[in-house]
């Protein structure tokens, strides 16, 4: 039996726990909040996400205590919003993790730091980057819970820990495969977000199917330009792990940055929008991050200035898409 830490109390961290654990994996679960905790104990659901899954008990230990679930594990699963990485392993010792494997289940970068949540726990931890790996769609919570078909890539520079990790996930519904693109598959799925927010806000002022397809299009080439002026290597963006991920966050009823970016479109301010949703959109955080590291690169990335004039310039949204119109292809 596999011993894993997973981090974060939100519906990713619940959907991978019901995966992890139904495989046969004991999940040391850590949550912010003891009434989350106590509820999960009493109940077998999560109050707040995805609370129609019922959980195992026997193989599902839900905890507050963050170094407990830690030092139990094998396996360190963050699931938390990269806002909150920082301020969440920053309370644990930095020899707490050498003997761990870390798995980056966030579509987010730090905040401020403008680095990927893999390089951060590298440099806070002391760790190679052959001890890290990360969790890529194209995969929406929602439908692990309802147990729809679907596919994970788990990218590292070690394959073979990219494979042992793949197959804890792998199940009747759920296919998993290894890749060893970890910056490019960390990159493009933060840069997803942000595509899919600003899809959002088109959709929001009255743009239709045609000019998302249009929008989605352009963003595989802005991501091929900014993934390869980082880390240049061979890497084909038509996999799954990169334009399915895509997709699914472009087009999804379940896209919380989609969601978000149409709020905004429709007229809503940020904080508004943030308050109605009660979930965290990373590609809010992501557009600041990739705008400003792209301040030193200087690639041509139309759609992530359009959403960073948005979301920080406070420039209308309608004048910026229509701005942008003119600037894709």
């Amino acid at each position: 039996m596999e011993k894993i830490a997973m981090l974060g109390g939100g519906s990713w961290a619940t959907a991978l726990t019901k995966i992890l654990s139904e495989n046969g994996s004991r999940v040391h679960w850590w949550m912010r909040s003891k009434d989350d905790v106590q509820h999960l104990l009493r109940t077998r659901h999560n109050p707040r996400y995805l609370s129609s899954v019922a959980l195992d008990l026997d193989r599902v230990q839900p905890t507050t205590d963050l170094n407990e679930a830690v030092a139990a594990a094998d396996w360190l699963v963050l699931a938390v919003p990269a806002a909150f990485v920082q301020s969440s392993l920053d309370k644990l010792d930095r020899d707490a993790l050498k003997d761990k494997r870390v798995i980056s289940a966030i579509k987010g970068m730090i905040p401020g730091k403008n680095v990927l949540v893999t390089d951060y726990v590298a440099e806070r931890f002391r760790l190679p980057h052959t001890r890290l790996g990360v969790v890529a769609g194209p995969c929406h919570a929602e439908e692990v819970a309802l147990e729809k078909q679907s596919y994970l890539t788990i990218g590292s520079p070690d394959a073979e820990l990219a494979e042992e990790f793949s197959q804890l996930l792998r199940n009747r519904y759920v296919k998993a495969n290894p890749a060893t693109d970890l910056d490019g598959i960390e990159y493009c799925a933060v840069m997803k977000n942000i595509i899919a927010l600003t899809g959002g806000i088109a959709h929001g002022l009255g743009y239709g199917d045609n000019f998302q397809a249009v929008l989605v299009s352009n963003a595989v080439q802005e991501m091929r330009r900014f993934v390869h002026a980082l880390n240049p290597q061979p890497r084909d963006l038509s996999g799954s792990a990169y334009l399915g991920d895509l997709l699914v966050t472009a087009y999804s009823q379940f896209s919380r940055n989609r969601t978000f970016g149409n709020m905004v479109g429709r007229g809503y301010s940020v904080k508004s929008a943030q308050l109605e949703m009660n979930m965290v959109a990373e590609g809010y955080y992501a557009v600041k991050s990739i705008y400003e590291i792209n301040r030193k690169l200087q690639v041509s990335m139309p759609i992530t200035s359009a959403a960073y004039h948005i979301l920080y310039e406070k420039i209308s949204p309608a004048i910026e898409i229509e701005l942008l119109k003119e600037k894709l292809k």
